[in-house]
């Protein structure tokens, strides 16, 4: 997979740039941003998990296909890019929070947009309906029944992990479904280093921690929020037995926290958008909880660019 990644063209690994200020506000020795604003040519991480995801499914489906998905910004739009580069049609569907500058730039990308009047989960039941007839769903959530493919996007998403060259104390990653964290949890708890892991959801989609709280896999209602990104309502069925045993921690934020965060990142010269500054905001909001001193280290993932 990592083979796969590497051979694509734009390639590289994603920046880790430390943060000095940071690290000194929070009383830890470094705070470094894993900064996935530009990620083979888009904005965010996604292509990471949705590429190879494709690229996975079409070993066994080859020839003409019309892939289909249902997104909140960022995923929908890997999967569009991806599809006209090998020549294949997309259809994405799309909750109706999501702003009309990412529906543009999804349709720019060349595929098909509907916009479902509801919610984010309720645009993922709609793109499974459709997926039918030789249509292929590359959907980053899993429920029973559906759990091939975004165990593909999961694994996707271990490179970026794997570019991380340190050894940190903690690292804090955005929670939406739980496929990022649930890539995090199984790098790290496979391997020698084994750092604290927290996961950050808006409180006004909190179904992680919800989740967790229970002791169950839950569905809780969401609104609006600036972190639309991470704006669902049901964690990925692979996520969360993941989640449940190899998180340290989860913390919910709200939105002024994580706009704060996006523009403490900007001053420090790192693109975020609140998706992505939420990870900061998230540390934030815990570290008094949290074994950290002056000689931890802290890696930030920060999964998207500030919006336009």
């Amino acid at each position: 997979m990592l083979a796969f990644h590497q051979s694509l063209p734009g390639y590289r690994p994603t920046p880790l740039t430390p943060v000095p200020s940071l690290a000194a506000d929070l009383g830890v020795g470094r705070v470094l941003v894993k900064d996935e604003s530009r990620r083979l040519g888009l904005p965010a991480f996604k292509a990471l998990g949705a590429w190879w995801a494709i690229h996975r499914v079409l070993r066994d489906h080859p020839g003409p296909a019309e892939l289909v998905t249902a997104t909140d910004g960022n995923h929908g739009r890997a999967v569009a890019r991806r599809a006209a580069m090998l020549g294949l049609t997309a259809h994405v569907f799309v909750p109706d929070v999501v702003s009309s500058a990412v529906i543009e730039a999804i349709r720019n990308e060349g595929a098909t947009v509907t916009v479902v009047p509801d919610s984010y989960d309720a645009a993922v039941a709609e793109a499974a309906s459709y997926a039918v007839d030789g249509r292929l769903l590359i959907q980053d959530s899993a429920w029973p029944g559906y759990e091939v493919v975004p165990q593909h996007i999961v694994d996707g998403y271990s490179t970026l992990f794997r570019e991380i060259d340190v050894r940190p104390d903690l690292v804090v990653v955005p929670m939406g479904v739980g496929s990022i964290a649930q890539a995090a949890v199984t790098h790290y708890r496979s391997g020698s280093s084994t750092p604290a892991l927290i996961g950050v959801e808006p409180a006004t989609a909190s179904c992680v921690t919800t989740s967790l709280l229970a002791g169950e896999l839950l569905t809780v209602p969401t609104g609006k929020t600036v972190m639309a990104g991470l704006n669902c309502g049901t964690p990925s069925s692979l996520a969360w037995p993941v989640l449940r045993s190899g998180l340290d921690h989860a913390v919910t934020v709200e939105d002024d926290e994580a706009l704060r965060a996006a523009s403490d990142l900007e001053a420090a010269g790192i693109s975020s958008g609140p998706s992505g500054a939420a990870t900061l905001a998230g540390l934030r909001a815990a570290r008094d909880y949290l074994d950290l001193n002056a000689d931890s280290t802290v890696v930030l993932v920060s999964t998207e660019a500030a919006h336009d």
